[in-house]
């Protein structure tokens, strides 16, 4: 009855903000169409059809804010409107009760909050759709106090997500047969993709787990902050970090009073992304204004403080030499070489046409080398060949989706920051740096220094292994085959004898027909 419920409450909710207008586009019957206007009488859908999107969203409820945010990450799938405004969600969900998140640590730990934290504030600092966050202070292993952020998971989120989930599946499956543009937009891939990353959001621990790989990885750099975990308190319901101090980098007035470099933090920002993205293959994905600070501290003033490590994105060997290929063949306006690349890596198939794939390609990424520098968007770039490529079935790598949505964040916020900033030329020289180090000499001078060690243990042993191999008797295997080569042997030989005694034989019955037939002959020449 509640599934019921909840699924005529989301029906009407979704008539209301004339999302039937949205889906049903190209369904041809009238009727159903008109019942569904009939059943939200008094609606007004004047407002554009990606405000109201965004605002049924918000109706229906945390797991639906959370699946519009993953959406408007898949600007390949969805049109221009409804991608930037779904990109404009933010966690407006009120918070729930102290005393519950209370609770949900003493469940987590087996100890009163009192014994894990010297203090703890109960009213919380921010509210999520996934968590909220209270501050507190800690001692952490060395005896210190310090002060903490502590992150706890929204009680009974699991049960809530997979009931809404299942709604949301069946609303993909019913949008993907009602609709032509739904089977286009792919809703139950997206849906898939959702459910992943929801899930891993659910883990806490997972997200303790990317925060400190990305402050290992980018210690020497001096352009970010990640906060510290404190691994003794964090729990797959409880992740506890250091609190960081800084101005959130939506207030520019606030930045610009304290003196920031405006100019410097946005290179900074650029500088940022390729490295995580290039050097590491594992980089922040979720790189909005809510989730960015910049710390005014004296010892690390201007420099990037990095929150919520819910969504992280990783490359791998293969991805970065795809892409380096990739931005080779298009720094050098070498389209056919793209759209081999596609070919090559499958993500069209087989028999796509290589002529056809470069003039779709051509016609995205010409236009852009006859504007200046600083107008060109790397991300749009990337936006528009992915759009461009949906009639040649191609198959966008969820990874490299993650990517082209951080770097359209990087860059608007970059040119937030700097209106003037070039993209290209903060970028150009670290990509053409690493593209040699990955596919030049540098690349195979390093693989040989990954493969040393192995090397190095293997050629002590080769005299011992080679001597065992001579010295060791023919295996079974060995015998068996040998033994079928003898018997095969022997079975040529015999049938080379028999040819010969066959030979021979016609040869001798032919003489003596031969003999027969000449005498036979003579006796009828002597008779006449």
């Amino acid at each position: 009855m509640k599934r019921l419920l909840r699924a005529a409450a989301l029906v009407w909710i979704a008539l209301r903000y004339g999302l039937d207008e949205l889906v049903l586009t190209s369904f041809q019957h009238r009727s159903l169409r008109a019942l569904a206007r009939l059943a939200a009488i008094g609606r007004n859908l004047s407002a554009p059809r990606g405000q109201r999107l965004r605002e049924a969203l918000e109706r229906l409820g945390p797991i639906f804010v959370k699946f519009g945010q993953v959406l408007s990450t898949r600007r390949d799938l969805l049109p221009p409107d409804l991608a930037e405004e779904l990109a404009k969600l933010q966690d407006r969900v009120p918070p729930f009760p102290g005393e519950v998140a209370v609770a949900t640590i003493e469940r987590a730990f087996k100890k009163p909050v009192d014994e894990l934290f010297l203090t703890f504030e109960r009213e919380p600092v921010a509210s999520a759709s996934i968590a909220q966050v209270h501050f507190a202070t800690v001692r952490d292993e060395q005896g210190r106090v310090r002060d903490a952020a502590v992150k706890v998971l929204r009680p009974g989120m699991l049960k809530v997500i997979e009931q809404d989930l299942d709604l949301i599946r069946s609303m993909a499956a019913w949008i993907e047969r009602l609709s032509a543009d739904g089977k286009r937009l792919k809703p139950r891939e997206v849906v898939a993709e959702f459910d992943k990353y929801l899930h891993d959001e659910l883990d806490l621990m997972r997200e303790a787990a990317s925060a400190a790989q990305l402050r290992r990885n980018t210690a020497g750099l001096n352009l970010v902050l990640i906060p510290e975990v404190f691994w003794s308190l964090c729990h797959t319901d409880v992740m506890v970090m250091e609190r960081m101090y800084g101005i959130p980098i939506g207030r520019t007035d606030e930045l610009r009073a304290a003196g920031v470099d405006f100019k410097r933090l946005a290179r900074d920002g650029v500088t940022l992304f390729f490295t995580q993205v290039f050097r590491d293959g594992f980089f922040h994905a979720d790189m909005h204004p809510g989730n960015i600070m910049v710390s005014t501290a004296p010892e690390t003033f201007g420099r990037y403080i990095a929150l919520d490590f819910g969504i992280v994105g990783t490359l791998t060997q293969y991805d970065k030499e795809y892409l380096a290929q990739n931005f080779t063949a298009f720094f050098r306006r070498d389209y056919k070489r793209v759209a081999e690349l596609h070919i090559e890596s499958g993500w069209v198939p087989k028999d796509t046409r290589v002529d056809e794939l470069e003039s779709a390609v051509r016609s995205v990424c010409e236009p852009y080398f006859d504007r200046p520098l600083k107008q060109i968007s790397l991300g749009m770039v990337l936006m528009r060949l992915f759009q461009a490529s949906r009639r040649f079935h191609v198959e966008i790598q969820p990874q490299l989706v993650l990517l082209q949505k951080t770097l359209l964040n990087i860059e608007g916020l970059g040119r937030m920051l700097d209106p003037d900033l070039d993209l290209w030329h903060t970028a150009k020289p670290f990509l053409e740096r690493w593209m040699r180090e990955q596919i030049g000499p540098r690349r195979l001078l390093q693989g040989f220094k990954e493969q040393a060690p192995y090397y190095a243990k293997l050629l002590p042993d080769l005299p011992r292994l080679l001597h065992g191999y001579l010295s060791q008797r023919p295996s079974e295997d060995l015998a068996r085959a040998v033994a079928a080569l003898a018997d095969e042997q022997r079975r040529t030989r015999r049938l080379v004898r028999q040819l010969i005694v066959g030979l021979l034989l016609c040869f001798a019955l032919g003489v003596l027909a031969a003999l027969i037939l000449g005498r036979l002959w003579l006796r009828h020449r002597l008779a006449r």
